[in-house]
């Protein structure tokens, strides 16, 4: 898009972002929330994981960075309110139609009639995880907040109490949740993969194959290359040529490799995840085994 057309984009944006909600527009308390229920109504070709990236910002914000990823054949824009006429100055002509697209989708409040999509619209996967792991959240929240402020009145009568462990005293607390993957730690959370490692990722994305493409995931604050699809599977990938190093290099980077895989699978199990590691090699595969064989190694094949 010219340079000039962004920047038209962008006052004009930044001027609807000020605009008050309408009267009858009911007051949403999270704003991530409401882009995730606000771009569940809408096609996406990545599944989703543009707006769950970017749903922390203002829902403009959040449409020019996602623009590209709308499903845009299915979509339909109608400037019914006529803020977006700045968008269509003579010096944008060649970009006119993609700026009020753009500018008709980005508008702060929903206008009944802007946005027009073709056909049924299925929640994209990562953007339907993405509000289960929200309402989840809340749920556990109100059920504390419930705890915390509920009535003296209410309270179980002494006789029926359970009697306080031996011991334990008044700091005695019951033990948390038995489910690992109710604890908030342990909801996955894409990012994108770190470094500019083209073949490492590649391998990360299609072996397992990887539920978010183009991302790792954070659990139980570990950064992990891939969540495989459709299990509770992490993995760890290494595309190391390893049998073409000296023995002195494969000794420093086995053991340097054995604490970061320790760790990984310790948050991976904790979380209620199997873990796996993932080697181009047989002869990494078997150096692994040989310090620790109870990881569970296999060999991708994946080309350096």
């Amino acid at each position: 898009m010219p340079h000039r057309t962004c920047s038209v984009l962008l006052l004009l944006l930044s001027a609807c972002a000020t605009m008050a909600p309408s009267p009858g527009e009911p007051e949403v308390p999270s704003p991530k929330l409401a882009n995730l229920q606000r771009a569940a109504l809408y096609p996406w070709t990545d599944e989703g994981q543009c707006v769950v990236r970017e749903a922390s910002n203002e829902w403009p914000v959040l449409a020019e960075r996602c623009f590209h990823a709308l499903e845009r054949d299915r979509v339909r824009f109608r400037d019914v309110s006529g803020r977006c006429a700045v968008a269509s100055a003579p010096a944008a002509a060649v970009a006119v139609p993609m700026a009020v697209a753009l500018c008709v989708f980005a508008s702060p409040v929903v206008v009944t009639g802007a946005v027009i999509v073709i056909g049924t619209v299925v929640v994209a996967v990562v953007i339907k995880e993405g509000l289960d792991a929200h309402e989840r959240n809340a749920s556990r929240e109100r059920a504390k907040r419930t705890a915390q402020t509920r009535p003296s009145s209410e309270q179980e009568p002494v006789a029926n109490r359970e009697p306080t462990p031996r011991g334990l005293g008044r700091d005695w607390l019951p033990p948390a949740t038995s489910d690992p993957s109710e604890r908030p730690e342990c909801e996955p959370i894409p990012v994108r993969h770190a470094g500019e490692d083209v073949p490492h990722n590649e391998c990360a994305d299609r072996f397992p194959p990887n539920r978010y493409p183009g991302m790792d995931v954070l659990v139980g604050d570990e950064r992990f290359d891939a969540l495989q699809v459709g299990v509770r599977v992490l993995w760890e990938i290494k595309t190391h040529q390893f049998d073409t190093y000296n023995d002195f290099i494969r000794d420093r980077e086995i053991e340097k490799e054995i604490v970061q895989l320790h760790e990984e699978r310790n948050a991976a199990i904790a979380c209620g995840y199997d873990f796996v590691v993932g080697v181009s090699t047989e002869a990494h595969r078997q150096a692994l085994l040989d310090r620790d064989p109870e990881f569970n190694i296999v060999v991708t094949g994946c080309p350096r």
